[in-house]
């Protein structure tokens, strides 16, 4: 006698052997979740270290500037205010009263890699 898979009893054991089986894609999404989280982070702390940077060039530029108006050596006073703000100065060039200078600032570290980002800002006279 043959059996009709149509019957209560068959569709039971057709639905255990279904039960399970959204799991490796509920996995799959959340590990493509977690990727990207960890690659948002990243971008986010490298655009935080790079403001960072630019308002350290920003206000050493301002300073030195200040400083060269006032007779004093501006570089060297763009050097103290980059370092109160967690950069330093890499490249200082004065031409009159202007100012052009660069800064570094470590960033986040990237599979054991340091990473520096660098701004540069220009300030004088107008």
């Amino acid at each position: 006698m043959m059996r009709r898979c149509g019957a209560p009893r068959c569709r039971d054991v057709r639905a255990r052997a279904e039960r399970g089986s959204a799991v490796p894609f509920a996995l799959a999404a959340l590990g493509v979740l977690l990727f990207l989280g960890a690659g948002l982070g990243i971008v986010a702390a490298l655009v935080v270290d790079h403001r960072r940077a630019q308002s350290a060039a920003d206000l050493a530029a301002l300073a030195g500037a200040s400083a060269v108006q006032n007779g004093v050596d501006g570089c060297t006073a763009a050097s103290q205010i980059a370092d109160r703000n967690g950069a330093r100065l890499t490249t200082c060039e004065s031409d009159g009263e202007q100012l052009t200078i660069a800064v570094e600032v470590d960033g986040p570290q990237l599979f054991g890699q340091a990473v520096r980002l660098s701004a540069e800002a220009r300030a004088g006279p107008a």
